[in-house]
């Protein structure tokens, strides 16, 4: 199995962390019945890590899709080469570090490793253009 594929698989599982974890810090703030009821109306506003993990979550939806995209495109051309395999790894690692840098809140640092995930993006497009 290409590299491209066993990380694409990886980041699928990270996806599910950030939704899970961005799921479990929101009920701890609006409460185990809010998160089981029928959601109706406006929620109660979330605020410092729960917020910030809700954000990221959201980040990490936005750019997963371009992500998957330019994988399924590699793999399917059989362009895979040393660009895209290094830009899947560059992709998921920094991912897996963003997480936490923005449920802490650490501004520049998450700034640049988001940067980090774009280039693995774009290591991977290279191998298609």
């Amino acid at each position: 199995m290409p590299v491209e594929l066993k990380m694409l698989g990886w980041s699928v599982v990270l996806g599910l962390v950030y939704v899970l974890f961005a799921a479990t810090l929101g009920t701890r703030q609006r409460g185990l019945a809010w998160n089981v009821g029928n959601r109706e109306g406006e929620p109660p506003p979330l605020s410092g890590s729960a917020a910030r993990a809700e954000r990221a979550s959201r980040n990490y939806l936005e750019t997963f899709v371009f992500f998957a995209a330019a994988v399924l495109a590699v793999v399917l051309a059989q362009r895979g080469n040393a660009n895209s395999a290094w830009g899947v790894q560059l992709y998921f690692w920094a991912r897996l570090v963003y997480l936490p840098l923005y449920a802490i809140g650490i501004p520049y640092l998450r700034t640049l490793v988001w940067t980090v995930s774009l280039v693995g993006i774009v290591l991977v497009l290279s191998a298609l253009l």
